[in-house]
Order: C-alpha cells, then structure tokens, then sequence
C-alpha cells in the first residue's frame, strides 16, 4: 500500500462523508480499520487512537485516497465495488474472514440475512454470523449493514447510532432483498 520500514506501521486520516467524518487506518499491508462516524471529530480520534496503539494521523497515499473517494461516492448512493480493496486481516478469526468475504459480495442495493450467510459458509448457528459482524473492523468496506435479521428485520448494528445508523446507509443504497420493494419500506 505505501512504502513504510514496517509493514505494521500504522496510519490513519479523517474524511468528510455524507454520513459524518468518518476515519480511515492503514498500514503497509492495506486496510487495518474504517472508523464510522462518533459525535465529534475529537472522539473519532480517539476510537480510532484506542484501536491502534501506536497510530499516527497522516496525509493518505493516492492509494488510500482512491479508496476514500470510492467510499465517499458509495455514501453519497453511487455504485461502488469495494470488494477489491486490500484489507490487513492479520489477528481476525478464520470464520469471522469467511463471513467478511461473503458479505464484500453483496452488492449496493441488496441485503443477505444472517441464516443465508450460515448457511453458505456450512454454519448451523446464525448468531455467530452476527457476533462476527458485530467485530467487523471494516465498516463499509466490509459491507455489514447489508447483512439483515429473518422476515424483513434489520437487526443489529454495532457502530455509533446503532440501527439509524444501519437503516440509514441501506436507504442511501436504495437497499431490498431481491425484488422484495418490503424491505425498502421497512429500512426507508
């Protein structure tokens, strides 16, 4: 990602979205982190400073600068694929890799549920689906919000805001299951 001594040196920048200032942490490997929006800009420093000790707040390299204006757009409701960008999964668990890799493939506009994850990854417990999501260190990029409760249910959402935050991101995607305008209506 960007020529550094150590590939574990750790930097990160704030950036202006339409859903807040939300924050970004790299390193050499790619992505470690995306910080969601907190209240103030000086707590969002903060989460972001207690996830990664160490971090220091940098210019982004073009590289983190296309994939913030790539994350940007998708916030502002345009198609983007962010399955593409590098993400540093050292220390995140094996099943919590596999559920990320199912979740980067459902596309703006559509949600999966927590059982139609299970059971593509052979998982009889959709709740380990969800504790996964609940750790997801890649907000957006790792598109969690787009994974839904059974029978229309948002379910929940682990970022500041909680579910207003989740019902809002599926509504600026335009979110429904399928060609189910229901879910549109339930989330809207």
């Amino acid at each position: 990602m960007q020529d550094h001594p150590s590939d574990r040196e750790t930097f990160y920048t704030l950036f202006d979205t339409p859903i807040g200032l939300c924050g970004l942490a790299w390193n050499g490997r790619g992505i470690v982190g995306v910080q969601l929006p907190e209240d103030h800009a000086s707590k969002t420093r903060s989460r972001i400073a207690k996830r990664f000790p160490g971090v220091a707040e940098a210019p982004p390299p073009p590289p983190i600068q296309a994939i913030i204006a790539d994350m940007v757009a998708l916030l502002k409701g345009e198609a983007r694929d962010l399955s593409g960008v590098p993400l540093d999964m050292e220390g995140v668990p094996e099943l919590h890799r596999r559920v990320f890799e199912v979740a980067r493939s459902i596309p703006p506009g559509r949600v999966l549920t927590y059982g139609e994850i299970a059971s593509r990854l052979g998982v009889d417990n959709a709740r380990l689906i969800g504790q996964a999501l609940g750790r997801n260190p890649f907000a957006i990029i790792v598109p969690c919000h787009r994974v839904v409760a059974a029978g229309g249910k948002l379910g929940g959402f682990s970022a500041n805001g909680g579910g207003m935050t989740k019902r809002r991101l599926l509504s600026i995607e335009g979110a429904r299951r399928g060609d189910d305008p229901t879910l549109f209506d339930l989330i809207s």
